[in-house]
C-alpha cells in the first residue's frame, strides 16, 4: 500500500519514498510557550500524531521530534508584564502544553526539545553561515544574506518583492537588505541571552529549528510538518539557512502543512484575539471528542471551529462506543500498537494513506460500527470490534473503555441539572432565547440529553435509556 502526502514544495501529491526505510525522520514545529495554547495549536499537534501513527505501521523506525519554542520575544514581553522569570514562565507553560496535548490523545515523540537547550549548536551552525558567505555581522546581530540562495522563496513560491509585502519585515540600518533576517541578536541584562562570538545575545526563530533538526535528525530529513501560517517566512528562513550551511539543496524531502482554524469569519489567533484555549474547552468536554472534532476535515483545509462541531463529535463517538458496548470484549485500541499492518482495517489505512484523509477514515470506523450491529453471530462481531478498535487507535481514538465513555458526567449532582433546566424554562419565557441555549449548550457538555414534552422537559445523561 503507497503513502501519499501533499507537498508543499510541489504543490501536488507524491508517493511517499523515504529517504532510509529503515528510520524514517519527521519534524513538526510545536507552540512559543507564553501562555495557554489555543485549540489551533492543538491541530498540528493531532494532525502528525497521527502521520506518527501511520509510519510506525509500516516502517520500523519513525524518529519524530516535536520542539518548543522557550525562547521569543512574545515570551520576554509576557514575563516582563507579569513581572515573573522569563524562564519560570516558559517552563511553566511548557508543562501546560505537554498537559493539554496528552488530553488530546498525543503520543509522545520521540525527542521534544528546546530551543534554549540547543545554544551551543545554534552558535556553530551560525557561524558555519558566516564562513560560508551566506551571513554577516552588524550591529551586534547577524543576519542571513538571503541573496545567497538562489532557491529562496521556493516553498512559498512568492518572489522576493512579493514576501516584503504583508509580510512582518523589520526595516532596519544595519541590513544589507530588508529581506535578510536575523540569526542573532544582542540582549540586555533584563533579557535572556548567551555569550557568543557576537556578544551577549539570543537566537532568532527561524536558526532555532535548523539547529534542532540537524542534532536531533540529520541534515536532510523525510518530512517536516507544521500550520500553513508557517509557511512564510519561518519555513521559507529555516529552509534557506539549513540549504546553506548544510550545502545540501534538498533539507526536507516532503513539506506538509495543517489548514488553520477559524473562529467566526476569522483565523484563530491571539493576535486576533478570537481564541479558545484547550484548558477551558476540556472544562467542558473530554479530550477525545476535541480530537474527534479536529479529525472532521482534510488536515489541509480550514476547519470551522464551533459548539456545533464538538455536539456532533460527542455524538459520533456515542455511536462508536455504542456498537463496541454491542460487541463481547474487553480490550481497548492500546492493545494494537504493535499489530502489522494486516491487522488494521483496509478502508482506514487506505483513507490515511492518501494524504491523511481523516475524514474518510472516520467514515470508514462508522461503517465498521454498523456492521457490528448487524453481526450475525458472536465471533462475527468480536472479530468487528477489534478492528474498530485497531482503526481507532491509527485515529487517536476508542482509547478508553465503553463504561469510562458512558459514565463522563455521572456525577453530576442531579439537583444542579434540575435547577439549570428551571432556569432555561424561565429564559424561554422571558424570550432571552441565547441563554436558554446557552444553558442547553452547558448541560449538553457535562453529558446530559435534554427532552422538551408537552408534559415539560425530561433530562437523561449519555448512554441512559430512559429519561429522568
Amino acid at each position: 500500500m503507497e503513502l501519499q502526502f501533499h507537498n508543499t514544495l510541489t504543490g501536488r501529491k507524491e508517493v511517499f519514498e523515504p529517504i532510509d526505510p529503515d528510520r524514517i525522520t519527521v519534524y513538526a514545529c510545536g507552540p512559543t510557550v507564553y501562555n495557554l495554547v489555543h485549540i489551533g495549536n492543538g491541530r498540528p499537534a493531532v494532525v502528525f500524531d497521527v502521520l506518527f501513527r501511520l509510519l510506525r505501521v509500516f516502517y520500523p523506525e519513525v524518529a519524530y521530534v516535536r520542539n518548543v519554542t522557550d525562547v521569543d520575544d512574545k515570551i520576554n514581553a509576557a514575563a516582563i508584564a507579569q513581572g515573573k522569570s522569563i524562564a519560570t514562565l516558559a517552563d511553566r507553560f511548557t508543562l501546560e502544553y505537554q498537559k493539554d496535548i496528552r488530553a488530546l490523545g498525543a503520543l509522545e515523540p520521540t525527542v521534544e526539545p528546546r530551543a534554549t537547550q540547543h545554544i551551543p549548536e545554534i552558535v556553530a551552525m551560525i557561524q558555519e553561515l558566516i564562513d560560508k558567505n551566506h551571513a554577516y555581522e552588524a550591529d551586534g546581530h547577524v543576519l542571513f544574506d538571503v541573496s545567497s540562495d538562489p532557491s529562496y522563496g521556493t516553498l512559498a513560491k512568492r518572489s522576493l518583492e512579493d514576501m516584503l509585502d504583508g509580510a512582518r519585515v523589520e526595516i532596519a540600518p544595519y541590513k544589507r537588505d530588508p529581506k535578510d533576517f536575523v540569526l542573532w541578536k544582542p540582549s540586555t541584562d533584563q533579557l535572556p541571552g548567551w555569550e557568543s562570538p557576537w556578544g551577549y545575545g539570543r537566537p532568532g526563530w527561524h536558526i532555532e529549528c535548523s539547529a534542532m533538526v540537524r542534532k536531533h535528525l540529520g541534515r536532510t530529513i523525510d518530512i517536516h510538518g507544521g500550520g500553513s501560517d508557517l509557511t512564510f517566512p519561518h519555513h521559507e528562513n529555516e529552509a534557506a539557512q539549513s540549504r546553506s550551511a548544510n550545502d545540501n539543496a534538498e533539507y526536507v524531502r516532503y513539506w506538509l502543512h495543517n489548514g488553520m482554524l477559524t473562529l467566526g469569519d476569522e483565523k484563530m489567533a491571539k493576535s486576533v484575539g478570537n481564541i479558545v484555549t484547550i484548558r477551558e474547552l476540556l472544562g467542558r468536554y473530554p479530550g477525545e471528542a476535541l480530537r474527534y472534532a479536529l479529525l472532521c476535515a482534510q488536515y489541509r483545509s480550514q476547519l470551522a471551529w464551533s459548539e456545533d462541531l464538538l455536539k456532533q463529535a460527542m455524538a459520533s463517538l456515542d455511536r462508536l462506543y455504542g456498537a463496541l458496548r454491542e460487541a463481547p470484549g474487553n480490550d481497548t485500541s492500546s492493545a494494537f500498537r504493535d499489530v502489522q499492518l494486516n491487522g488494521f482495517p483496509e478502508n482506514v489505512t487506505t483513507a490515511l494513506c492518501d494524504d491523511l484523509n481523516t475524514p474518510q477514515a472516520l467514515a470508514a470506523l462508522h461503517a465498521i460500527a454498523g456492521d457490528i450491529h448487524k453481526a450475525e453471530d458472536v465471533e462475527q462481531a468480536q472479530a468487528l470490534r477489534s478492528q474498530l478498535l485497531a482503526g481507532g487507535w491509527l485515529l487517536g481514538l476508542l482509547d478508553r473503555t465503553v463504561e469510562a465513555h458512558f459514565q463522563q458526567g455521572k456525577d453530576i449532582n442531579p439537583e444542579l441539572i434540575d435547577t439549570l433546566i428551571e432556569e432555561r424554562i424561565g429564559a424561554r419565557q422571558n424570550k432571552d432565547y441565547a441563554r436558554a441555549d446557552e444553558i442547553r449548550d452547558e448541560l449538553t457538555a457535562l453529558g446530559v440529553e435534554l427532552e422538551d414534552t408537552a408534559d415539560g422537559t425530561r433530562w437523561k445523561l449519555r448512554g441512559d435509556n430512559e429519561p429522568r
